[in-house]
């Protein structure tokens, strides 16, 4: 049987933002504190980031003046973020020998949901261990780990 937690949330409907790009910013913000997602979402640079950020700021005002929960802002966390793909708007664009090329303007639905944080969690990513820095091989573009060893001269038998 499943624990029916409340839940308070927000959405942004018909957003002119594509899903894609949209859910590269989400994926940063789930499970974390509301001060810490706002304060991720104010430093980051993709464009999405303003209108997720508006959608918590939604949210949280949301929590903060429900008669029946009265949720301080600073003591949830987000519990869900998802974004869906909106309608798509189909315009045309002239080009050469008469013919034309579609454009598609692509639009999403952003919705998150926040819960108040258990007491006995101090943060949801707490338990998250950190990832391990990445090392660079030699086609990623920078330079290589390991130090190169000079290769063996072969001896040449006369």
């Amino acid at each position: 049987m499943t624990d029916a937690r409340p839940y308070v949330g927000a959405t942004a409907k018909h957003v002119h933002v594509t899903a894609r790009k949209a859910r590269l910013v989400a994926d940063h913000i789930r499970g974390r504190s509301v001060p810490e997602a706002r304060t991720v979402l104010a430093f980051m640079q993709r464009a999405a980031a303003r209108d997720v950020e508006k959608v918590l700021k939604s949210a949280v005002a949301n929590a903060e003046t429900n008669p029946h929960l009265r949720w301080n802002g600073d003591e949830l966390y987000v519990s869900a973020v998802y974004v869906d793909e909106g309608v798509t708007l189909k315009r045309w664009q002239q080009r050469a020998r008469g013919r034309a090329s579609q454009i598609l303007k692509r639009t999403c639905h952003i919705t998150i949901k926040l819960e108040q944080a258990p007491e006995s969690v101090v943060s949801p990513r707490a338990a998250v261990p950190a990832e391990k820095p990445r090392r660079l091989g030699r086609g990623a573009g920078g330079a290589t780990t390991r130090a190169r060893t000079p290769r063996k001269k072969k001896e040449v038998a006369a």
